[in-house]
């Protein structure tokens, strides 16, 4: 095995680096989305988009994985990532009004359309390999 593929696989199956990577990349974002306000607002917004996205990495996965197992059939399909889009927008959505977030909807697009993409995606492998296709 090569080096490269070591390392590619050590990365894949680091859940510290997958929070760390979700922490930087959509607490970034927020910050971008709210660049046109004060530097504590943009601070702020970065500090809690982060802080979701991260903790929403760690239990994402894991809980497609053990609600789709306990569904059969198209539910099995579509409730999962129904779900899931629908907690975290609930989610994204209150944290930034408690917060303050100027730019709520700006702020909240990106992270909930890339979770939400994933879990539709990786729902749809796991119900692929209970269903044999």
């Amino acid at each position: 095995m090569s080096g490269v593929r070591k390392l590619r696989e050590a990365m894949a199956g680091n859940t510290l680096l997958h929070v760390a990577f979700a922490f930087v990349m959509m607490g970034g974002w927020a910050v971008f989305a709210n660049r046109s306000h004060t530097v504590p607002e943009m601070l702020l917004a970065g500090l809690v988009q982060g802080t979701i996205s991260g903790l929403l990495t760690l239990g994402l996965k894991k809980f497609l994985e053990w609600f789709s197992a306990r569904m059969r059939g198209l539910p099995a399909l579509i409730v999962p990532p129904l779900i899931t889009a629908t907690t975290i927008l609930a989610i994204l959505w209150s944290a930034h009004m408690v917060a303050g977030t100027p730019e709520i909807f700006a702020t909240i697009a990106f992270p909930f359309s890339v979770s939400t993409t994933y879990a539709i995606l990786y729902n749809l492998r796991l119900w692929r390999q209970a269903n044999g296709r």
